[in-house]
């Protein structure tokens, strides 16, 4: 009698029995993590929007030619990329100003210090951009795509040299699957050339993948440097400069061709198109380290190949081969392996 009197009394003052029965009969979605449906929507629309930017960029840049060249000055149309950047980064910085006031962090200071560190990283991107349409001359849509992605290569080899990062064996790892992907992806079997892409368009592919990321890594360490300084002030500055270096090749590659024909000589609805994906390509980046993460841009950029691929076979008769296709995959998985390595790192 003693023992059941001792056994029913732990039962009653027991806690773990009581919030037993306290929820039983309850629905255990009510003690769930409620789901974020806001932010998933956001992720979503990010990631499309940077798939079709991505996607569609050198789609676009191929299709503004006309007779296998650009009517339009290349020059200009990289001055308005600039000016939209430029513009767009102002109006964000207006609705901080509404919203929080002008402070330290988002001031537009024309001190020395402030806008002396932007026109290296300024220069580099005007000749990189400039490179961006003339390989188009050796290579197609498709393997430009393929191409670009050994900046990923650059940028990691100068975040090692410059910035001191380690990298991890994955991501090595990740960089020779990275060439050897981009390397069967241009794999020409019809012919007596071995590669698709000539010598020249290899050479400049390897200094447009330099130039981006000394300059991305340059840009990285402007951005540590105060890191808590307004983005937004940060790229105004940037392209602001962008727009200057922009000028001065309008002014010594083509003056002539500006006054005798006009600024927006060439020009049509695609070049203007054109325009619009290079400004806001940049903005979507930053939108998916801010809403979405690093996997999204690799899936982004995986798919983006593989549908530049797809809508090239049909405006420009793209072969889309096997080579390119296990080549793109590869170029994919190795993507996908750098951005875990960076995790593990």
């Amino acid at each position: 009698m003693e023992y059941r009197r001792i056994k029913d009394q732990d039962k009653i003052g027991d806690p773990v029995n009581e919030d037993i029965e306290s929820l039983r009969g309850k629905p255990i979605l009510d003690v769930a993590a409620p789901y974020d449906k806001t932010k998933w929507k956001m992720k979503s629309v990010v990631t499309l929007a940077l798939t079709f930017l991505t996607s569609s960029q050198a789609i676009l840049i191929v299709w503004s030619k006309r007779a296998g060249r650009y009517e339009y000055s290349v020059t200009t149309a990289n001055f308005l990329v600039e000016a939209l950047k430029c513009g767009l980064s102002l109006v964000a910085l207006g609705r901080i100003w509404r919203t929080e006031g002008v402070t330290d962090d988002n001031r537009l200071s024309t001190t020395v210090d402030e806008v002396s560190v932007y026109p290296i990283p300024a220069a580099l991107y005007l000749v990189k951009n400039l490179l961006q349409y003339y390989i188009f001359a050796y290579v197609d849509a498709p393997g430009y795509q393929i191409l670009k992605n050994l900046n990923i290569i650059s940028t990691g080899v100068l975040y090692r040299i410059i910035l001191k990062k380690k990298l991890s064996e994955i991501q090595w790892a990740a960089f020779i699957l990275l060439c050897a992907g981009c390397t069967t992806a241009q794999l020409n079997p019809s012919s007596d050339h071995v590669l698709q892409t000539p010598f020249l368009g290899w050479m400049m592919a390897i200094v447009m993948a330099l130039l981006s990321g000394f300059a991305g890594v340059y840009t990285e360490a402007i951005i540590k440097k105060r890191p808590s300084r307004n983005i937004n002030v940060q790229n105004f500055w940037l392209y602001v400069f962008g727009m200057a270096f922009n000028l001065i090749a309008i002014l010594v590659q083509d003056f002539d061709a500006v006054v005798n024909k006009g600024f927006f000589h060439g020009y049509s609805p695609i070049t203007v198109l054109m325009i619009i994906n290079h400004a806001l390509s940049g903005i979507a980046v930053s939108m998916v380290m801010k809403y979405a993460d690093n996997i999204v841009k690799v899936y982004s950029t995986s798919v983006a190949m593989l549908l530049t691929a797809v809508v090239s076979v049909f405006l420009f008769n793209f072969h889309l081969s096997l080579a390119f296709f296990l080549g793109s995959t590869v170029v994919s998985v190795s993507i996908y392996l750098h951005s875990i390595g960076k995790l593990q790192r």
